[in-house]
């Protein structure tokens, strides 16, 4: 897995990179799971009345969203991984695994008016995941904390990297499913357990919830350079317009002779001040579990 940068013959071309998707499977020839494709509606950055809640959002190439299983509820069932797909609506690679039938199993299921579950599946792809591995899921003895084995916290050794946690057991990972990430599990205290994130925060997440072993594939996309502004178009973002270059009656900001600060400190479209607040919601529930926020960054209040 690396990062392709094209020669020079344009602009675009110039600052442009992209990956070289080496550690995808015949990455010109293998087609994605047609039982496993959903159609993916464009929104435009509008709600359901059709007014904006989103500015700059419109356009973008036509995608097919892949069903990812983030439950992994089928336990003690090894899986053979079929291939490693590019998924165009996440940053990190996929993985289409295939389980064992049960012939006896789907009979009965059909004659009981049951759905019979699909052999295939696709899963978040850790990072050194290859076609023809086994992986598994669940608390048995024969699951082994392996990159992309599926269990509860209780049984990851500390230590271990782990990615798409759940928040809640039963729910289906939640977080850690981007490329490159990975949260470290660091101590365990009764019916918790102590996950150090990629940002530095420190969480308490219930022993009972789930989490794959291994960090997160692709994780040099984060180094990939966009190189133009039409390639941002295909991902469906169109240009930000910044405060000061709109009219009065557009921005808070907007207006005067010139190029001028705004005649005010910063602020959104609605007002709200862009510099020096916390955004996260003080009674959010899922702050008690927060033991450590992330370091403040740039323009954060640390106060």
């Amino acid at each position: 897995m690396g990062i392709k940068q094209y020669k020079p013959t344009s602009a675009g071309r110039r600052a442009g990179m992209v990956s070289d998707f080496a550690d995808c499977t015949h990455p010109r020839e293998n087609r994605p799971e047609k039982t496993l494709l959903k159609p993916k509606k464009k929104k435009g950055g509008r709600n359901f009345q059709g007014v904006v809640t989103s500015r700059f959002r419109g356009g973008g190439h036509k995608q097919r969203y892949r069903v990812i299983d983030f439950k992994r509820t089928r336990d003690n069932v090894e899986a053979t991984v079929i291939q490693i797909e590019y998924d165009p609506c996440r940053t990190c690679r996929i993985a289409l695994v295939e389980y064992p039938r049960d012939a006896a199993k789907d009979k009965a299921n059909r004659e009981a008016g049951k759905p019979v579950p699909f052999s295939r599946a696709y899963i978040i792809a850790p990072t050194g995941l290859k076609a023809g591995d086994k992986v598994i899921s669940g608390e048995g003895d024969a699951v082994e904390p392996k990159p992309g084995n599926c269990m509860p916290l209780w049984k990851v050794p500390l230590g271990m990297t782990v990615h798409n946690v759940e928040l809640v057991p039963g729910k289906g990972g939640q977080i850690c499913r981007s490329a490159g990430c990975g949260a470290v599990l660091t101590a365990r205290e009764k019916d918790w357990a102590q996950l150090t994130m990629p940002s530095g925060e420190i969480r308490r997440v219930p022993i009972k919830c789930r989490a794959t072993i291994g960090s997160v594939s692709n994780a040099e996309h984060m180094n990939i350079s966009i190189g133009k502004a039409g390639r941002m178009r295909w991902k469906g973002r169109k240009p930000h317009n910044r405060g000061t270059s709109q009219n009065p009656t557009d921005h808070p900001m907007g207006g005067g002779e010139g190029r001028t600060a705004g005649g005010r400190h910063p602020c959104s479209k609605t007002g709200v001040p862009a510099k020096g607040g916390k955004t996260r919601h003080k009674r959010k529930p899922g702050g008690k579990a927060i033991i450590r926020r992330r370091p403040a960054g740039p323009f954060q209040n640390t106060a």
